[in-house]
């Protein structure tokens, strides 16, 4: 999270940075500063050693004039009320730039899940989904994986739902299993989605793929498949980091190997055709991309000034502070939001959900199809507000997203 300001205070600041463009009304904009309905939850949990411990979550429906609330679930030791409501305010920007009949929600809870136990993750996961039950629903509020949760999550989430209702709705979640309604290409969707806006930048910026070099923070589910799709298109990932630590080749690093030896070894230092380095070492190398795929608030006004990228794509959440953005813009970075370059997740969520509504499931093929249609199209809208109204490309994703909910806004009225 951000060290500057609240995470949630630099959503806000964003905002008001694109209602210079806009001049929304102020009934509007007030309603798009406040979320909609904030939930606290108590989650207590009986531990494998029978001690009963309490754990808090969280839901936050931000805004859902444009349809039900979505987005991830998160288990995190640094999870907050202010994290949440931000998350959830980027969710329903982020569904309205790739033009998804949703609004944005976010949730979470408190907890370490490193150091818990399967059977002790899917209590936490039944209590927590029993907390909030009465907010989600396929209709109402659709919750999807996120940081330390999974499909198997989410199998567990849909199953306590059933439980509850009695009866099986696939549609309450996105991110599950296929066998139970999941969608193909949901597992890699993110990256996909990420990797098509990267390609569309390098064509603006009359960049190549081929020898491209690139440097990706965070190596989970987003970052692992990130590097490893731009590896396989050609370019040259020199740099990947974690949480633990960091490993650096100047020629290139093998990603599925490197993969295969965090998965047995738990880190990724120790790789046999890498050096071991640190974050700040990472950044400091000079390279063509940049791939922020962790936590919220990485690149801030501690690390900024070493990095020298010409692209910066965030994989993550805003990885990158509102002062740090400063910086590389004055540094002249080309930046891809997260609230455009991350979207296929949801991108994909959004398919799942409608091939689970209606009982028939696509193949893969048209899957990937389709997310590249959204994506490109929804790159070029961005782009193309970013250069009539001389803005980054952050400012014009948000303008683009903005705008779109506050005409749901205004046409829907306010009730009573």
């Amino acid at each position: 999270m951000s060290t500057e300001t609240g995470f949630f205070q630099e959503i806000l600041t964003t905002l008001e940075n694109a209602n210079r463009y806009l001049e929304l009304p102020p009934a509007i904009y007030e309603r798009l500063m406040t979320p909609r309905r904030s939930l606290i939850v108590s989650v207590p949990v009986q531990m494998d050693n029978g001690r009963v411990k309490y754990f808090t979550g969280y839901r936050v429906q931000y805004d859902t004039a444009r349809g039900p609330a979505k987005g991830g679930i998160r288990y995190h030791p640094k999870v907050t009320l202010d994290e949440i409501t931000a998350l959830a305010a980027l969710m329903t920007w982020k569904c309205a730039v790739v033009n998804l009949p949703y609004g944005g929600a976010k949730g979470g809870v408190a907890c370490d899940p490193t150091v818990m136990s399967r059977d002790e993750k899917k209590r936490l996961t039944r209590r927590y989904t029993y907390e909030i039950a009465f907010l989600i629903g396929p209709e109402s509020d659709i919750p999807a994986p996120d940081v330390y949760t999974d499909e198997q999550t989410m199998a567990w989430m849909m199953d306590t739902y059933y439980m509850i209702k009695g009866y099986s709705i696939p549609g309450v979640v996105t991110g599950k299993p296929v066998c139970i309604g999941g969608s193909l290409g949901r597992d890699s969707a993110t990256s996909d989605g990420l990797v098509i806006t990267i390609l569309e930048a390098l064509k603006t910026l009359n960049m190549s793929i081929d020898g491209l070099t690139v440097t990706v923070i965070g190596f989970g589910k987003v970052g692992y498949h990130a590097a490893r799709i731009l590896h396989g298109l050609g370019a040259k990932v020199i740099g990947v980091a974690d949480s633990k630590g960091a490993v650096y080749n100047a020629k290139g690093l093998d990603i599925k190997a490197l993969h295969k030896h965090k998965e047995a070894s738990g880190a990724l230092s120790g790789f046999k055709e890498a050096g071991d380095s640190s974050l700040d070492e990472l950044l400091a190398i000079p390279v063509d991309l940049l791939v922020p795929a962790a936590l919220e608030g990485q690149i801030n006004m501690t690390n900024v000034k070493r990095i020298k990228t010409k692209i910066l794509a965030e994989g993550a959440n805003n990885p990158v502070t509102t002062e740090a953005d400063k910086v590389l813009l004055d540094n002249g970075v080309f930046l891809l939001p997260g609230v455009l370059a991350n979207a296929g997740g949801v991108v994909v969520s959004y398919f799942e959900w409608v091939q689970d509504l209606q009982r028939y499931f696509w193949d893969e093929t048209e899957i990937k199809n389709r997310l590249t249609s959204i994506m490109t199209k929804a790159y070029h809208e961005v782009l193309r507000i970013s250069v009539d109204k001389k803005v980054d490309m952050r400012t014009a994703a948000t303008i683009l997203g903005v705008q779109r909910v506050a005409e749901a806004i205004r046409v829907r009225g306010l009730y009573p």
